[in-house]
């Protein structure tokens, strides 16, 4: 059986601090030491790895390609244990369950905090710690460990181990300046946005989600004339507020708009999920088949 490298877990994190920083100064304060016993554990790092991390200049601290190579793997570490020390203190305190949850925005909102009431009404000794995530980072957190469970938005296949429930779905609509042409159209068809610049959810959030619209409007004739790839719903309506295109959207988001922006139907009923609640079977975790269960019970 291998044995803790304590002083290598040290030296990561005096690692993380100055590559955060890209200053040794700042990072000795964060760190609460002097300056030079860090620049000297930097050094030893360095020796032991056997590759230069920064690159210092009088211009200032910059990481090397190797250092920038490292660095995600670093910081997911940092996360894993911060994690387990939340977990160590809540068990410590006596608590008997702890559930890791993960949720894009509009599920903190809406799916999640009816969710933990009624778990706090049978388990009041459980412990939840949410996070905000984009749906990207659901499945590798999920695979991980880091979350239990993910409310996020997920259509399409996923990963082997990773079993999603579909909670909300939607009819997808057009969001339009109120002074757009089509703004007065009951419905729109699909093809009409064929010269519009449109405002997409990124890719990187969602891929399943982004890949889903490229092809309905494929599907219909043309390839989207995609302006701005933004990280939410809610960032799509500002840009469409701001005179920068139109965006697919969910029709629901209509009652969030403001006065100078519309939602208007596809004309085609396509229906996109909304919300998913995905976790990993590969990962046992007592609660999900009670999570699951409330879930279907709403």
């Amino acid at each position: 059986m291998s044995t803790i490298n304590f002083r290598l877990v040290k030296q990561l994190w005096m690692f993380l601090a100055v590559a955060e920083e890209l200053h040794f100064g700042r990072a000795a304060a964060r760190l609460g030491m002097s300056q030079p016993p860090l620049t000297e554990q930097i050094k030893v790092l360095e020796a032991s790895l056997s590759m230069t991390l920064f690159e210092r200049s009088r211009r200032g601290t910059k990481l090397t390609p190797a250092g920038a190579a490292i660095l995600p793997a670093v910081k997911q570490f940092s996360r894993q244990v911060e994690n387990l020390e939340k977990i160590v203190r809540e068990v410590a305190r006596g608590q008997t369950g702890v559930l890791q949850v993960g949720a894009i925005t509009s599920a903190m909102l809406e799916t999640v905090p009816p969710l933990l009431n009624k778990l706090k009404q049978r388990f009041p000794e459980l412990t939840v710690f949410v996070q905000e995530i984009d749906s990207v980072e659901a499945i590798p957190a999920l695979e991980n460990g880091e979350l239990d469970i993910a409310f996020v938005r997920l259509d399409g296949e996923t990963k082997s181990g990773i079993e999603t429930l579909n909670l909300t779905e939607d009819r997808l609509a057009v969001a339009l300046p109120i002074s757009h042409p089509l703004a007065t159209h009951t419905e729109i068809a699909i093809a009409k946005l064929e010269p519009e610049q449109i405002v997409m959810s990124s890719r990187k959030v969602s891929p399943i989600y982004f890949d889903m619209l490229v092809s309905a409007c494929r599907k219909h004739g043309f390839s989207p004339r995609i302006l701005h790839e933004v990280r939410s719903i809610s960032s799509q309506i500002a840009y469409v507020s701001c005179g920068q295109g139109v965006a697919l959207v969910p029709k629901g988001v209509e009652k969030l708009t403001p006065q100078n922006v519309v939602v208007k139907p596809l004309k085609e009923k396509i229906m996109i999920v909304t919300s998913a609640m995905a976790w990993n079977s590969n990962r046992y975790h007592p609660l999900i088949s009670t999570v699951r269960e409330l879930l279907a019970g709403d």
